[in-house]
């Protein structure tokens, strides 16, 4: 018996892993109040008393949800992205094509950043907003560097609104593609991009981005 217990012992870091991986799924099938601790042990594979131990009390726990998902948001934005020698069209496509895959890929974990953190009030929301802040960031630069490129005059606020908008958008056709069936990743993100980068106008008389 004492062997078979040590043989099912595993580090720490996994079982921290295994914790957060079950909390995800709870948290996004029921909601930050109604799910259980009771459950995400379970579906983890560990007592009640262990989740405390390692990762504290609810709140730290889908804190600590929020934090590993928004980061494995930005990694996989930020690896899909070329660097400053690509074009400004096609490094946007790219991080769109990242993100939209990213959540079509993770259902869970953009239902706990998109839906759940954000409807819980302090301190979630300012979690998730610190991630949307630096995608922000990061299409206000390319708008801008799309604009020098092009020798167009657009200030700052132009920008910032601007790159609220996408953002803005891909959430809402994020979660709208995640709920309809068939529509995958690559078409999410042409779509926007379209609406985006070709403008409906353009849209309107057939003219569509592709990428060189």
């Amino acid at each position: 018996m004492a062997g078979g217990a040590k043989a099912r012992r595993l580090p720490r870091v996994v079982r921290e892993r295994q914790m957060v991986d079950a909390a995800v799924r709870c948290f996004a099938r029921h909601g930050y109040q109604a799910a259980s601790m009771d459950e995400i042990a379970e579906l983890a594979g560990v007592s009640k008393p262990l989740v405390y131990l390692y990762l504290g009390s609810k709140e730290e726990l889908f804190t600590a949800c929020i934090r590993r998902e928004a980061g494995a948001l930005l990694a996989a934005v930020d690896a899909g992205v070329g660097g400053p020698e690509v074009p400004p069209d096609e490094r946007l496509w790219a991080g769109l094509l990242a993100f939209f895959t990213y959540a079509a890929e993770h259902p869970d974990s953009w239902v706990v950043l998109s839906r759940q953190a954000r409807t819980q009030g302090e301190p979630f929301a300012g979690e998730v907003a610190r991630m949307r802040d630096e995608i922000v960031g990061f299409v206000a630069g390319l708008i801008g560097e799309a604009a020098g490129e092009a020798d167009v005059v657009i200030t700052g606020r132009d920008v910032d609104a601007l790159a609220q908008a996408l953002v803005g958008s891909a959430e809402s056709l994020a979660s709208w593609a995640n709920e309809t069936p068939g529509v995958a990743a690559k078409e999410a993100a042409a779509t926007l991009m379209n609406f985006a980068w070709a403008g409906l106008g353009n849209l309107m008389k057939s003219e569509r981005w592709s990428p060189r």
